[in-house]
């Protein structure tokens, strides 16, 4: 297993420097399920922005390891809905609803008003919340667009997708907006050789079965690839400290950490804060 790894970290590690042949050769070469789709995305070429490709996404997001953190998740959200009652709430890149729709169900109190921001499309059509006001745009753009105040605000791995800047915008407009603030988030190592990268995209696409193909194609292996070589990224994760430091430096007070799930790219976390004084 050691060398079948290898081979896909020695992928990874080509990829990097920029030699697409022999990355999908050594891909090729590793004799594992993740290095035989790594060489079949590397033989197809880029198949556009993983948010985009919905089938992909929904079977990677649904499936595999995500049913016990989801379920988790919404286990949590719903406690925090009936212990602090949030007139308002909004839900940052809420993508299919797979976060907000089983919570709002487990709770015994709904939120007079729901906001639900995704800029994708056809996620944001999936999301079965009955009254809620949906807008089609990125966090940065709805910010500027609504004038809106909300007692909750909640961002459930959505904001690892804003590059750290725009993020840190997006954060301190929230900021004076929202009582208090709710985010799901992985806790990721500083950094992550390509070895550890490899055995754990290689858990992943195991996790999956018959759909494997569709979430390494559709999902998975652009971001690894992000990841490894450091350009084109789809996400930017950090490790729960460096969170806490981005929403303190926004203004946020009372920033808190809480362990969620086990996962296999890294424990995911829940983070809370509120404002001020």
């Amino acid at each position: 297993m050691g060398a079948a790894v290898s081979g896909v970290a020695g992928a990874l590690a080509a990829y990097q420097d920029g030699d697409v042949e022999r990355a999908g050769a050594l891909a090729a070469e590793a004799g594992t399920p993740l290095g035989a789709e790594l060489a079949t995305y590397l033989a197809a070429g880029p198949s556009g922005p993983v948010y985009d490709q919905p089938a992909a996404f929904t079977a990677f997001i649904r499936g595999g390891g995500n049913v016990e953190l989801y379920r988790r998740l919404s286990e949590e959200l719903a406690a925090r809905y009936d212990s602090w009652r949030p007139a308002a709430l909004l839900d940052l890149g809420c993508g299919d609803g797979l976060a907000i729709e089983p919570a709002l169900a487990r709770a015994s109190f709904r939120p007079e008003r729901i906001d639900l921001v995704e800029p994708s499309e056809a996620l944001l059509a999936d999301v079965e919340v009955p009254g809620a006001r949906r807008f089609s745009l990125t966090a940065q753009d709805f910010l500027v667009a609504d004038g809106s105040t909300w007692n909750l605000t909640q961002s459930t791995f959505a904001l690892q997708s804003i590059e750290p800047a725009a993020r840190a915008e997006v954060l301190s407009a929230l900021r004076p907006r929202t009582e208090r603030l709710v985010l799901a988030e992985f806790d990721v190592p500083d950094s992550a050789d390509l070895e550890s990268l490899a055995r754990r995209y290689e858990r992943g696409v195991a996790e999956y079965g018959e759909q494997a193909s569709l979430v390494a194609q559709g999902f998975l292996l652009p971001v690894l690839l992000g990841v490894a070589a450091g350009t084109a990224r789809t996400n930017w994760e950090h490790p729960a400290a460096q969170w806490t430091r981005q929403l303190e430096a926004a203004g946020f007070a009372d920033v808190t950490v809480e362990p969620l799930a086990d996962y296999w790219w890294s424990p995911a976390v829940l983070i809370t804060a509120s404002q001020p004084g």
